[in-house]
């Protein structure tokens, strides 16, 4: 969430920025600046009130033992009342920060600088452009068709056993699958990224810390009985290790990477964009998280877009990058790139990765700090992405690489596949 400082700073600009993603922070701004003003009112009066009370308390030893009963008893008295008076002060004062943080829990994160005006995904600015463009016939079959074909994937199986969106992969298909799974670990290792395995549902206090509690409740599935969440994506229980942590400034830049499952309820979500692969309820993901030293995390973000944009490279798929407007944008990012690979037989775009540098706005919620040359601590930069998630990256390989005997394994799968075509 935005710090109290960055707010008081300059608010104007704040609003301004909040805008920029359709927001108006306008009232949001001017509240918790009154609340703030009036819970350092009431933080003045506690402090006085506690110094009040230490002398006061001090004074009745001496009364009692220069045997002034009288005056002692009167003293008493009014330590009674000063603790009363404290109590309430000190339940006010509560009540104040509480609100600032519920209110600072609504405002989304500022977008940087650099990230474009807009409302919608139209708004957004195609950055860059790469990877060969598939030469297919008219009647290419789209991957649900390929899936079927070859018997790769079985969507009715999944409806039976659980329900839409939760396909089963089979024989090659779920070779395949794990092959991209290694690839994209291995890769990410090769960058300097360290592996974790994390928990696949998480608490409460993740979900805050990550931002995707109390934005994206409704999209999550959630453990009634245990209070837990299933993650959205192994961003949230990565970044959440470093969750009430101060890292020592020679242990940054931290990289870490990890594979999971994702579930999304994906609630409000019809048409043709949901056919097959394109959108799921459970789906596999290689994520790859940093916490950075704010002078060095958009640095950083160009090294993870570099990384992303190897893999589709490697993979022979066709690519762009997405520079995403305000609009567009995740309530949690400072600025995104979202990367899109051509699906030639749906001849259509379908997003494969986003790459997000969320600055201090995470960090200030898991209070991720690290310990300056300065000896004084500081938020960190977080950022992740997408490296990558599977179901679309399937999609466009099944349906680029058909050919009339098969569909083609791209080379660098070929070991982890232990075969070169699908016939």
């Amino acid at each position: 969430m935005l710090t109290l400082q960055q707010i008081k700073e300059n608010p104007k600009y704040i609003v301004e920025r909040l805008a920029v993603k359709g927001f108006d922070g306008a009232e949001a701004i001017d509240t918790v600046i009154a609340l703030d003003d009036n819970r350092k009112s009431l933080q003045y009066k506690n402090d006085n009130l506690a110094a009040d009370l230490k002398k006061k308390a001090d004074s009745i030893g001496a009364l009692m033992k220069a045997g002034q009963r009288d005056e002692a008893e009167a003293a008493k008295k009014e330590v009674a009342e000063i603790k009363a008076e404290q109590k309430e002060v000190a339940a006010s004062l509560d009540e104040a920060e509480q609100k600032i943080r519920e209110i600072l829990l609504t405002i989304p994160n500022i977008p940087c600088e650099a990230v474009p005006e807009g409302k919608t995904a139209e708004d957004n600015v195609v950055e860059k452009t790469g990877g060969p463009m598939p030469d297919l016939p008219e009647d290419a079959l789209p991957h649900w068709e390929l899936a079927k074909k070859y018997d790769l994937i079985n969507f009715d199986l999944g409806v039976k056993i659980t329900g839409p969106g939760f396909p089963v992969y089979i024989g090659k298909g779920a070779k395949l699958q794990r092959a991209l799974i290694q690839f994209f670990l291995d890769s990410a290792s090769e960058a300097g990224y360290l592996e974790i395995q994390p928990p696949y549902v998480v608490n409460e206090a993740s979900g805050y810390g990550t931002g995707q509690l109390p934005d994206k409740e409704g999209q999550m599935y959630f453990i009634n009985e245990d209070k837990l969440y299933l993650i959205p994506t192994a961003e949230v229980p990565v970044t959440n290790l470093y969750r009430d942590v101060i890292i020592p400034a020679d242990k940054l830049p931290i990289k870490n990477c990890a594979y999971s499952a994702c579930f999304r309820r994906e609630a409000g979500s019809y048409g043709k964009d949901v056919r097959g692969l394109n959108r799921l309820h459970q789906f596999d993901k290689v994520e790859i998280v940093r916490i950075e030293k704010p002078e060095d995390s958009y640095a950083a973000l160009e090294e993870m877009k570099d990384h992303v944009q190897s893999l589709l490279d490697r993979l022979g798929l066709p690519w762009h990058i997405l520079r995403l407007c305000g609009g567009d944008m995740s309530f949690t990012s400072a600025i995104t790139f979202d990367f899109e690979v051509w699906s030639g037989a749906q001849r259509r775009w379908l997003e494969v990765s986003s790459v997000s540098n969320f600055e201090t706005y995470q960090a200030n919620r898991l209070k991720c700090r690290y310990r300056g040359e300065d000896k004084k601590t500081h938020l960190a930069h977080t950022l992740n992405g997408s490296a990558l998630a599977l179901p679309r990256i399937m999609a466009a390989l099944l349906e680029n690489n058909q050919t009339p005997e098969g569909i083609v394994v791209p080379e660098v799968l070929r070991k982890y596949t232990g075969f070169d075509i699908i016939n």
